[in-house]
């Protein structure tokens, strides 16, 4: 079976808006890989984090976990008893592709997953919540409120891992991170007809915001700290954290 993404390949006469359907779910490693400019350190540092964090007996969240990859890298660098996975994505494809990859490497027993949508997931006693590329398909009128139930569901110096593609304040600044974009996936193999056929896919359906955007959104939601400690071009990850003193 051929998994490289050559979705776009072709000259499409309708171009449907972009969903994670079995297409995309067969071909998604190798997309993330050639599209997202250092993917594996961030799924690698998801993991080291998850490892510093998390607590014993509490539940670690992959919202949008697609196939698992952080939650695997998770599950790699946590070393405490009593941790449970919970991976919530609402497209039944990537879910099914998840659970057989977790099950080559976690007990059934130790993961849930949730089909459905991320906001309507309820979060409960979390020391580590993951979302890698989710809060940008979610309606934008939505995503105040999704931040604040992850912060609420958090335990006492909890922990979101929030990674995003963003919209840079200064026009020409943010002009040629597209550019390099562009070439970043031109060099990885990509025509420039699948680059402009996957952009007006997404067009609809993924709407970035700014860095700026995201850090208010965060501390207005009762995060005590954010950090900004991945930028790869326009793809950037924050670590808020939660107040020791909040249950």
């Amino acid at each position: 079976m051929n998994n490289s993404d050559e979705i776009y390949a072709s000259k499409r006469v309708s171009l449907r808006d972009f969903a994670f359907g079995p297409e995309v779910a067969r071909v998604f490693p190798d997309m993330v890989r050639r599209s997202v400019p250092g993917y594996e350190t961030l799924a690698f540092m998801v993991g080291c984090i998850a490892g510093m964090r998390a607590k014993p007996n509490s539940n670690v969240y992959d919202l949008g976990c697609s196939l698992g990859q952080s939650t695997l890298m998770m599950h790699s660098r946590i070393d405490c008893p009593g941790v449970h996975y919970v991976c919530v994505d609402n497209s039944r494809d990537m879910l099914n592709g998840c659970q057989k990859n977790l099950d080559s490497q976690i007990s059934e027993t130790s993961y849930t997953l949730i089909n459905d949508d991320v906001q309507s997931v309820s979060i409960n006693n979390a020391s580590v919540v993951a979302m890698n590329l989710t809060l940008q398909f979610v309606n934008p009128a939505e995503r105040d409120r999704l931040i604040q139930k992850i912060h609420d569901g958090l335990l006492s110096t909890g922990v979101l891992v929030l990674s995003e593609k963003v919209i840079l304040d200064n026009p020409d600044q943010n002009e040629v991170m597209n550019l390099l974009h562009d070439e970043f996936k031109r060099a990885h193999g990509y025509s420039k007809l699948e680059i402009s056929q996957k952009r007006m896919a997404l067009e609809r359906v993924m709407k970035v915001d700014t860095v700026e955007c995201h850090r208010e959104r965060l501390l207005n939601a009762g995060f005590e700290s954010v950090h900004q400690w991945f930028q790869g071009l326009n793809f950037v990850s924050f670590l808020a954290i939660k107040s020791d003193n909040e249950s």
